[in-house]
């Protein structure tokens, strides 16, 4: 048995152990797909297993995520750092091996991977980001970005629609370094893909522009390898190979829905290792496949040094290139915050608006911006206007054409960020970021700063109707751990979002209006709006009541504030246009715009009511929606849905009356505004 077989052999059986041992885990797709990940690996691939980060890698997605223990098989047989203990704790607490792959969790993983289709459209992702960093950097003799980017999925990933979008806009593009292997093993969860997917996959990719190549037996290496090369041949166009395997190969359950997602079982085990004439220990491998790490790290490093030696004589040839090469893939950002100019608006706009003037500005310090919309451009006011657009015959591009395809587009975007060397954006309607929230989801489990700039926020849409209307998006996005979700009042907010997102470590939606919004005057708002929230106006003393706000109903709330103060009312009034901001403030900065003492508060905010619960406790008020919108000009709406002066009025009046105190002996009923009661506690 020679050395190529004994390391496929070696994945199978290693995969199939650790899974038993963890009594979870999913063992058929390793089983099935082994010579094929193993072929691309071991023959195909550009990588660095000591530097797993170098930069002009190949890239590897498992979109298949749940079939983790063949990449953690691989990145163990070739030196990656993960070793036999590592396997052996697979799924367990704290290990490198959790139940799919995560990104920034286990060295060689490219992209947090499971939810099914997501992998394909990072793919997809990363060789955008490829081919326009190569249209930028590279010269004759200097192909300083040069890799390909491959991709593993299922019958599952090509089932879900996000991999028939984003298969789509890859054709579209001629992303010909993007090559896609697709196990074709008829076998789901649920039994015979024949039962719910029957569709001629190959046929529906050609039809979107790819080159697609079958592969009969995924046992065939030679064939296997025949493809690959293939693939690499075809420039013009993605390529899919669509191979044949059997799910759970070798086992007594080959073919079988029942090893897709249970263990095989001791008895299962020991019959695939006598298939496969496997004598070692549990967890060991033979000595000729435990060389290959070695083998590995030494041509790894020799990739590496080729090309390092290549980039020293780039930067002495193109010196401003190398340079603006490293600080793209470094993240290196100015110090924005101080750029004056980011800051300055010379006339009252939508928060919209506010944003496209922003992100303009913010291209000529940011240049490794990149994005688009999803075919919303012109009213998402997010294309950056002194730069060309994206595509198949002009990479250099920055503006991308996404098309309709939130879900895809999410995805695309976290696949251009990791692939580093550009900062990632893209823009929808907000109400439509329902369709992208997975990708938004793993974006955030990854850390990823990308930018969402998602406009037409509220009943402000008007005419369109409530299927275009936001009520719930606010509350979903805000409870999804380590998203930041900015909704700016103005300018000088929007730019704080801005800011905030370009130098924070996470993602941030940024919620914008469809209607005008006035310029704020007032004293440390940049401070205040980059904390998250900020005193806006206050009064001489404790206030009787505090308002509070984010976006466009902040100015509603300004204007309550002044009809308040005429009638003696001491009130304070309180932006929040970033809760997650301003909820990871030290104590007692919170304390100080919100003082606890002070219960008598009212919310505001065009959408549901349950992010303000936190602020205004149980004696407070609020003018929110729990209801869906309706079809009608965006002032009629905001009238009917109660969001007016007087409604705001009213609405602080009763909650000072809730935290108004009289004893036993007050006599009669107290007016609401008789703030002078000598009975008030």
């Amino acid at each position: 048995m020679n050395k190529d077989t004994l390391a496929i052999n070696a994945i199978r059986v290693l995969s199939a152990e650790a899974i038993d041992k963890s009594k979870s885990g999913h063992p058929g797709l390793p089983l099935g797909c082994a010579p094929v990940a193993y072929e691309l690996y071991a023959h195909h691939m550009k990588f660095n297993p000591l530097n797993p980060d170098f930069a002009n890698r190949d890239r590897f997605v498992l979109s298949a995520g749940h079939g983790s223990m063949l990449m953690y098989s691989l990145l163990h047989l070739f030196g990656f750092g993960l070793t036999k203990e590592d396997l052996m704790n697979f799924r367990q607490a704290g290990s490198l091996t959790p139940g799919h792959p995560e990104y920034r969790h286990t060295k060689g993983v490219e992209t947090t991977t499971g939810p099914l289709g997501q992998g394909v459209a990072n793919a997809v992702g990363m060789a955008i980001a490829e081919s326009h960093l190569a249209a930028i950097y590279n010269r004759e003799g200097y192909p300083v970005v040069d890799h390909y980017t491959y991709a593993l999925c299922g019958d599952g990933c090509m089932m879900e629609g996000i991999e028939s979008e984003a298969a789509s806009l890859a054709g579209t593009l001629k992303l010909g370094k993007l090559i896609v292997l697709y196990d074709d093993n008829g076998i789901s969860i649920e039994g015979d893909t024949d039962t719910a997917f029957t569709e001629d996959v190959g046929a529906r990719h050609e039809a979107q522009g790819w080159q697609v190549i079958y592969v009969d037996d995924a046992n065939d290496v030679s064939a296997i390898a025949k493809a690959i090369e293939s693939a690499k041949a075809e420039t013009e166009k993605p390529s899919l190979i669509v191979f044949k395997s059997v799910i759970g190969y070798g086992s007594p359950l080959a073919g079988n829905a029942d090893c897709h997602g249970s263990p095989l079982g001791a008895d299962n085990t020991k019959a695939l290792k006598e298939f496969l004439g496997w004598t070692c220990e549990p967890f060991e491998v033979p000595a000729e496949v435990k060389a290959i790490a070695g083998e590995y790290a030494d041509l790894g490093a020799k990739v590496e040094k080729d090309w390092n030696d290549m980039m020293s004589a780039y930067a002495k040839a193109y010196p401003d290139l190398y340079d603006s090469y490293l600080k793209a893939m470094n993240g290196e950002l100015p110090d924005l915050e101080k750029i004056e100019d980011l800051w300055t608006f010379e006339k009252d706009d939508a928060s919209r608006g506010y944003s496209g003037t922003v992100l303009n500005k913010l291209y000529n310090y940011v240049p490794t911006l990149m994005g688009g919309s999803a075919d919303l451009a012109p009213s998402n006011k997010s294309n950056i206007k002194k730069a060309g657009y994206y595509g198949a015959d002009s990479r250099e591009g920055i503006n991308m054409h996404f098309g309709v395809r939130e879900h895809a587009m999410g995805a695309i975007v976290n696949g251009m960020q990791l692939h580093g060397g550009v900062r990632a954006y893209c823009a929808t309607f907000f109400v439509f970021v329902d369709y992208m929230k997975h990708a938004i989801r793993l974006a955030s489990l990854m850390k990823l700063p990308i930018t969402y700039v998602l406009t037409h926020d509220s009943i402000g849409v008007g005419e369109d109707g409530p299927t275009h209307e936001p009520v719930e998006q606010l509350v979903s996005l805000r409870s999804t751990p380590g998203v930041k979700v900015f909704r700016p009042a103005d300018g000088i907010e929007t730019t704080a979002g801005y800011i905030s997102a370009m130098t924070g470590d996470g993602p941030t939606a940024l919620v914008l209006s469809r209607q005008t919004l006035p310029r704020i005057e007032g004293e440390g708002r940049r401070e205040g709006a980059l904390r998250g929230g900020y005193v806006l106006r206050d009064c001489e003393g404790d206030p009787d009541v505090i308002l509070m706000a984010s976006g466009s109903e902040v100015g509603l709330i300004l204007k309550a504030y002044e009809k308040l103060t005429e009638c003696g009312v001491l009130v304070r009034v309180v932006s929040i246009p970033c809760m997650e901001l301003f909820d990871s403030q030290d104590p007692e900065y919170i304390e100080s715009v919100l003082p606890y003492h002070v219960r008598a508060r009212v919310a505001v905010e065009a959408g549901s009511s349950y992010s303000w619960y936190k602020y205004v406790g149980i004696d407070g008020e609020m003018v929110t929606m729990d209801t869906f919108g309706a079809s009608a000009p965006a002032g009629v709406l905001f009238e009917q849905f109660g969001f007016t002066v007087d409604n705001v009025v009213d609405k602080a009046f009763s909650a000072i009356a809730n935290n108004t105190y009289f004893d036993e002996d007050c006599i009669g009923e107290c007016s609401a505004c008789d703030l002078d009661c000598p009975t008030r506690e």
